[in-house]
């Protein structure tokens, strides 16, 4: 056997470092976790985006009773995003979370395997990467695009190979 090593290059940004656009979009995640639907786990998440027509569209997680029928605040984003704007490709998502106390998390939340798999599906379907913005109280992690969180991911070329 031979082992492999993988490297993740990521920035680690204050609020005040982040260009104007960035801190509007990690303004109104924040925000979007007041409209979450969390009366389960209590953990409220928001996300919001940027298009590349300059909108901004922003969406929060929904639980429900049977827990397989909520949606992440990340999918909800992006599904609505794609709704209202077909075709128009996603820039940046910008992700923020508050703790069952009600406090934004110290640490940033990463996206949960299924919404890995759906920012992918959408960079690949643009061609383009999507940067990726989590926010916490130590700080906010950049990343270039969602396959530095999902190495060896499974795209449309897996289904020729």
């Amino acid at each position: 056997m031979k082992p492999i090593s993988l490297e993740i290059t990521c920035q680690l940004a204050e609020y005040s470092e982040l260009k104007s656009e960035d801190r509007e979009l990690v303004d109104k995640a924040m925000q979007m976790t007041e409209a979450s639907y969390a009366p389960y786990s209590n953990f409220h998440v928001g996300a919001a985006l940027r298009l590349a027509n300059g909108v901004v569209v922003g969406g929060c997680n929904q639980e429900n009773a049977v827990y397989p029928l909520g949606l992440c605040a990340e999918r909800v984003t992006i599904f609505s995003s794609q709704a209202q704007y077909p075709n128009t490709a996603i820039m940046t998502l910008a992700i923020a979370a508050r703790n069952t106390e009600g406090e934004f998390v110290t640490e940033p939340v990463s996206p949960c395997g299924s919404c890995r798999q759906v920012i992918l599906e959408h960079e690949m379907k643009y061609n383009q990467p999507i940067r990726i913005l989590l926010v916490g109280q130590k700080g906010i992690l950049i990343f270039d695009s969602i396959k530095d969180l999902l190495p060896f991911s499974f795209t449309s070329d897996s289904l020729d190979s």
